[in-house]
């Protein structure tokens, strides 16, 4: 079993720099944050083979693809089957339980065009579901690939950024398809790994990845435990915004340390954001002069008890 304990600060500064380019080499690592190169092998190894930290490959955000937030409100020694039974769906990417116990906040990929039969239907007609509240997400301002720990200076993490140098993306052929599926499970496999599991030429793979990295055609994600972080505290909070400030405001929240996800959506409490903080100590200053400070007037604190189904865990 992985320990709980927080990581120390060169592992978070490493972690931040995996946030920052998940494929950066040793070398690069190394010179940026100030260690030894057999200092950032040795951690790092570590790091992922205790399973602490993940970096996959993740395919760019479809920003005409339809999601659904969903608050369930659920019978009290039910929540576990009802939770189980949403989590075990493809199209539910994120679902976590109250620390009251009696309710349920998920994301579902849905057609924003349509009637999703979860919603109207299968859900009203569970007869441990009390209640169902869904809003459509009009617009995402970040989500958890953006977010970063707050460890590194602006210039460490200007040089660790990634970022694509071209625009002339070409179609995804085949090869390229199954070179991207390779590092899906683990983005920091090098060439000849990858060539080897693709069953092509160690120089073919090296050559298309830079061209797939270049023209954005994955991204990297890693992942880690908050709570490793430091980060024991996690909230979903809806407020209402108006629509004037509406961009504005999650924008502002898209780049406030502690978010790791922003987005507009229908119906009165019209913006979301899920927050990591170290206590509630910092839950209460973030909601009383951070969310003060934009004018928010309106919210509801959704705090988390138990995550149950997030990207990469």
């Amino acid at each position: 079993m992985v320990s709980e304990s927080v990581l120390d600060e060169q592992d978070r500064r490493l972690v931040a720099a995996l946030q920052c380019d998940g494929r950066v080499s040793i070398e690069h690592a190394a010179a940026v944050l100030g260690l030894s190169q057999r200092t950032v092998r040795s951690r790092l190894r570590a790091l992922q083979d205790t399973g602490v930290v993940r970096v996959v490959a993740v395919r760019p955000r479809d920003a005409s693809a339809g999601a659904t937030m969903l608050r369930v409100r659920v019978l009290r020694g039910r929540i576990d089957a009802v939770a189980a039974a949403l989590a075990a769906r493809d199209d539910v990417p994120y679902l976590d339980i109250s620390h009251s116990g009696d309710e349920i906040s998920a994301a579902v990929r849905s057609d924003p065009s349509g009637r999703d039969s979860l919603v109207f239907r299968r859900l009203p007609a569970t007869s441990a579901v009390t209640a169902v509240r869904a809003e459509a997400v009009m617009h995402v301002f970040a989500d958890s690939g953006d977010w970063r720990l707050d460890v590194l200076t602006e210039s460490e993490r200007a040089d660790l950024d990634f970022v694509s140098t071209s625009d002339s993306a070409r179609p995804v052929d085949p090869v390229d398809a199954a070179i991207i599926t390779s590092l899906e499970r683990d983005a920091r496999l090098p060439a000849a790994a990858v060539a080897a599991e693709v069953h092509h030429p160690e120089s073919t793979v090296r050559r298309r990845l830079a061209t797939l990295r270049a023209t954005g055609q994955f991204l990297t994600q890693t992942f880690v435990d908050p709570h490793r972080l430091g980060l024991r505290i996690d909230a979903n909070i809806t407020m209402q915004v108006p629509p004037g400030h509406l961009d504005a405001t999650g924008r502002t929240l898209a780049h406030h340390p502690a978010v790791h996800g922003a987005f507009a959506t229908t119906g009165s409490l019209n913006l979301h954001c899920a927050v990591w903080l170290p206590d509630m100590e910092h839950l209460y200053r973030f909601v009383t002069e951070d969310l003060a400070r934009l004018g928010v007037e309106r919210l509801e604190t959704f705090l988390v008890g138990q995550a149950v189904k997030r990207p990469g865990r």
